[in-house]
């Protein structure tokens, strides 16, 4: 089963592009197995600290 998308592609591709840059087809994949580890690294940190609440100092 593939990875669930965590990154909205089109918000993704307009801000790129609005910075003159282009997307390659590869990119959104990969951004968001970036953000899922980013996530799950907060997750157990928040739990390290005996908490379910994920803050945004545990990124």
């Amino acid at each position: 089963m593939a990875e669930e998308i965590l990154v909205v592609a089109s918000k993704v591709k307009d801000y790129i592009s609005g910075k003159g840059g282009r997307t390659s087809g590869e990119l959104i994949e990969a951004l968001s197995k970036k953000v899922q580890k980013k996530l799950d690294r907060a997750l157990e940190r928040a739990k390290e600290n005996s908490r379910q609440t994920v803050m945004p100092y545990d990124l």
